[in-house]
């Protein structure tokens, strides 16, 4: 009884992990958001493969629980890395909720982590390069120092939590990485964050807008943060706004870490 979290990175398989690959290749079962199965049907051929869309997590994710309940290895395949805005919280949400006794593979040391009662559940999160690092390594070195991820999405967190979190990165001059900056339902909150961080920033802060990095529609741009609100983004896009020590050189961005006051160079 064997469920693996898998995280599939930006969706090009030779971005993705080994173990992740041998392990896909191997299970029983595939279970995940149709457009990430999508991304490496070339390797889940005769799978059996459980596939939900957008806004339906909470089933896919019983489903594959289910399915490894039952004997079967199943990979429950996630976009990017599956601890960071994705599957791995709500697996083990669920598993608490049905007091499902939860064991770690013999490639993480088998020790249990759960309960005495219930079934048990052998469980491995495999990572896989989120978009984050994905979307800078495009940018050139946005994120060599302190960094804050502040998701725009307010369907499972309150706008009012979202301002809080986003004046305060700003407050404490972290480079700020944004998901999720506008969708088709949300079109405003981009704006929004931008009259927040300009609070606290100067408005030629450079920023680098990355959209479907390492995927086929791929777009890397550039912009300062008061033209930020006119960049073309979607839920594809990651959004990083400099520090005010962050620099654009050439088509690149990065953040200086401070070896240039330490050594002298």
């Amino acid at each position: 009884m064997t469920l693996y979290v898998i995280g599939t990175g930006p969706g090009d398989i030779s971005y993705m992990s080994q173990r992740a690959v041998d392990i896909i290749k191997r299970v029983d079962c595939i279970a995940g958001y149709t457009t990430y199965i999508n991304l490496i049907q070339d390797i889940v051929v005769d799978k059996k493969i459980i596939a939900t869309g957008m806004t339906k997590e909470v089933q896919r994710v019983e489903k594959a629980i289910d399915m490894a309940l039952t004997g079967k290895s199943c990979a429950l395949v996630s976009g990017g890395d599956p601890g960071i805005y994705a599957m791995a919280g709500l697996v083990f949400e669920i598993c608490q909720q049905r007091d499902i006794k939860l064991l770690r593979t013999q490639h993480q040391e088998h020790q249990n982590t759960g309960s005495d009662s219930g079934k048990a559940l052998t469980l491995e999160i495999i990572p896989g390069i989120p978009a984050l690092a994905a979307g800078a390594a495009l940018a050139g070195a946005p994120l060599t120092h302190d960094f804050a991820a502040i998701s725009l999405s307010d369907l499972l967190t309150p706008w009012e939590k979202i301002e809080k979190r986003l004046s305060c990165a700003a407050m404490a001059d972290f480079v700020i990485v944004i998901y999720n900056p506008k969708s088709k339902k949300r079109d405003w909150q981009l704006r929004k964050a931008q009259e927040l961080i300009l609070e606290h920033r100067k408005g030629s802060t450079p920023v680098a807008i990355v959209t479907g990095a390492m995927r086929e529609n791929q777009n890397i741009s550039f912009t300062s943060l008061e033209q930020m609100y006119k960049a073309d983004v979607s839920m594809q896009t990651v959004v990083f706004i400099g520090s005010s020590t962050s620099l654009r050189y050439l088509d690149f961005l990065f953040t200086p870490r401070g070896y240039a006051k330490k050594y002298d160079i």
